[in-house]
C-alpha cells in the first residue's frame, strides 16, 4: 500500500527544545522565563482555547526578547548547529523510513533549526515544515529595547502558573494565577504589541497547532497519498491538531514518549529511549496495513527487552490515565527533566 509517514522533529527526532536553549542562552533566568511563556501558551491555546491563538505560538512570543537580548538569524543558526541532540537511532529510523516511503518532517522550531538539523542527518530539507524567521529584518528602538530587558526580569521573577485538572475557563485558576494571566495579556497584547517591534507578533506563524494539521494536507497534496495512508508521530500540544485530523482521516497516530497533550489525541503510545522502534511500526504499516500494525502493537510485550522498553500499547479510556504518568516521567528521564515539563 502507499505509506507515507509525518514526525514531529523535537521529541521523536531530537531531544532539543531549541527555543528554550535559545532563551536559556541569550535571556537571564532563560530557563524560567520560556517556561513561563510556554505556560501561558498552554492555558491560551487548551484553558482559554483563545481565538486566533494556537498551541507552540510561544516561539513568537519569545522573539522580541531575544532580539532584545542581541540574538541575530547568524547568530540562532550557528547555536542550533553547535547544539543538536538527537535521539538515539533517530537519524538511521529516519533516513531507513525515508528510503521506503514519502517522509516529511513537521515541526514548529524555527528554521534555523531544522536547516542545521537537516545538515547533521542528512534528511532533504524540501521535505520539512518550520516556523520561517528572519529575525534581523526587524528594527527595534533603543527604549524597547531597554524596556523588553526589564519585562523579561519581570517575566522570569514571576511564580510559575497553575491550574486544577479539568480547568476550562480563566474563572477556574486561583486568584493569584488570574491576575498573573491578566499581567501576561497586558505585557503581550498591549504593551509589546504597541511597540514598533510588536508586528513580529502577527507576522510570524509558527507552525504548531493547526498549521501543523495544514502542513500534513499539503504534504498529502504533494505525494497524493491519502489521510488514511499516514502515520503521524508526536509528543506535545503542538501536535494534536495534527493527530485529531490524521486519526479523523483513518490513519496512524503515535505519541512518542509524549506529554499529557499528545496522549489525549493519539491512539498509539511509545515509550522508548532510542527510535528505531519507529522503523518496525511503520515498516508494519507499510506492509501489512493499519490492521496488520495494531495486531502488532496489541501483542507486543515490553519484557520480551532487556530494559523492559520499548514499549508500545493503544490508548484507551481504561489505560488512559497511567499510561499519561508513565510516559510524561519517561518522557523526563529520556530528555531531561526542564524540557520534558514542558507542554
Amino acid at each position: 500500500m502507499a505509506c507515507q509517514f509525518n514526525t514531529d522533529c523535537e521529541g521523536p527526532i531530537s531531544k532539543n527544545d531549541n527555543a528554550m536553549e535559545l532563551s536559556e542562552f541569550y535571556i537571564p533566568e532563560g530557563h524560567h522565563f520560556f517556561a513561563m511563556v510556554s505556560k501561558y501558551d498552554d492555558y491560551l491555546a487548551d484553558i482559554e482555547r483563545r481565538t486566533g491563538y494556537k498551541a507552540g505560538d510561544t516561539l513568537k512570543l519569545i522573539l522580541p526578547f531575544l532580539k532584545a537580548f542581541g540574538a541575530t538569524d547568524e547568530g540562532m543558526r550557528q547555536f542550533s548547529r553547535e547544539h543538536i541532540l538527537l535521539v538515539p537511532g533517530a537519524q538511521e529510523a529516519l533516513l531507513d523510513i525515508h528510503e521506503i516511503m514519502e517522509a516529511f518532517i513537521v515541526s514548529t522550531s524555527y528554521e534555523p533549526y531544522i536547516d542545521a538539523l537537516c545538515d547533521v542527518i542528512g534528511f532533504p530539507k524540501d521535505r520539512t515544515y518550520s516556523t520561517q524567521l528572519s529575525l534581523d529584518r526587524y528594527r527595534m528602538r533603543n527604549e524597547e529595547r531597554e524596556r523588553l530587558i526589564e519585562l523579561a526580569k519581570e517575566i522570569s521573577g514571576m511564580e510559575m502558573i497553575e491550574w486544577p485538572e479539568g480547568a476550562k475557563a480563566l474563572d477556574n485558576l486561583s486568584p493569584k494565577d488570574q491576575k498573573l494571566i491578566k499581567k501576561l495579556d497586558q505585557i503581550f497584547w498591549k504593551e509589546i504589541q504597541g511597540m514598533s517591534i510588536g508586528k513580529i507578533l502577527s507576522e510570524v506563524n509558527p507552525v504548531g497547532g493547526r498549521e501543523k494539521a495544514k502542513a500534513v494536507l499539503n504534504s498529502l497534496e504533494r505525494t497524493g497519498n491519502r489521510l488514511d495512508e499516514v502515520i503521524y508521530v508526536g509528543d506535545s500540544i503542538t501536535d494534536v491538531d495534527a493527530f485529531d485530523l490524521v486519526r479523523k482521516g483513518g490513519g496512524v497516530t503515535i505519541s512518542f514518549n509524549g506529554n499529557r497533550y499528545a496522549l489525549r489525541s493519539a491512539e498509539i503510545a511509545c515509550l522508548s529511549p532510542h527510535a528505531s522502534v519507529l522503523t518496525t511500526l511503520t515498516d508494519a504499516f507499510r506492509k501489512e496495513g493499519r490492521e496488520g500494525l495494531m495486531a502488532m502493537v496489541n501483542a507486543w510485550n515490553p519484557n520480551s527487552f532487556a530494559e523492559g522498553y520499548p514499549k508500545v500499547c493503544r490508548i484507551t479510556e481504561e489505560n488512559k490515565v497511567a499510561l499519561i504518568s508513565e510516559s510524561e516521567v519517561f518522557r523526563k528521564q529520556v530528555r531531561g527533566v526542564a524540557i520534558g515539563s514542558l507542554g
